[in-house]
């Protein structure tokens, strides 16, 4: 199996050379032969926004493929078998991986799932209340649980108009948008 430490190592300095802070590394599928090829899941934000458009996706990947391809040339195999190589925008629902994602994202509702129980439990789902240290307060039915961060095997928020309204919009500078009139132009289109 592919050693997600190492590979994390390679990717990171791409994403910041880029100016981009690493969000997620993931390496999943291909669990036995004839299975499909695995993927490694880059997940980036741009820093100031919170997110990435698809010409930074782009750019990141191209940087990742040819560093990998480096590390190839030079006998260092990072992942044995074929794999697909998807890097994307966290979105809204964006999965919380860092401790200061559950620090920027309280008063916002979540679900984290855990390695192992704690009070009888491994699922919560409430509004992240605030982080003390590297434990995460979260209200879950009127209760409130300290969730130390060692624990947590994966966290992401619960989409809620809440977030909505508080995502920041998406930036689209540099991007060709074509006029559309909307439902007019796609009728007289069917009609011809």
């Amino acid at each position: 199996m592919a050693d997600i430490a190492r590979i994390i190592e390679v990717v990171e300095p791409e994403a910041k050379a880029l100016g981009f802070d690493l969000v997620r590394v993931r390496l999943f599928g291909k669990t036995e032969v004839g299975d499909e090829e695995h993927t490694l899941q880059i997940m980036a934000e741009r820093p100031e926004t919170g997110q990435l458009v698809i010409a930074d996706c782009a750019a990141l990947s191209h940087r990742i493929s040819d560093r990998i391809d480096a590390l190839e040339e030079a006998g260092e195999v990072l992942i044995e078998d074929a794999y697909r190589l998807e890097v994307s925008s966290p979105g809204i629902d964006r999965p919380l991986t860092r401790l200061k994602d559950f620090a920027n994202w309280t008063g916002h509702e979540a679900r984290i799932e855990l390695d192992d129980l704690l009070e009888g439990r491994k699922r919560f789902r409430g509004e992240l209340l605030g982080l003390e240290g590297e434990t995460i307060s979260i209200a879950d039915d009127g209760v409130t649980y300290a969730v130390p961060f060692g624990l947590i095997a994966n966290a992401k928020l619960v989409l809620t108009d809440k977030l909505i309204a508080a995502s920041r919009p998406i930036d689209a500078s540099g991007v060709d948008v074509e006029e559309f009139d909307g439902a007019d132009d796609i009728f007289e289109e069917q009609e011809d």
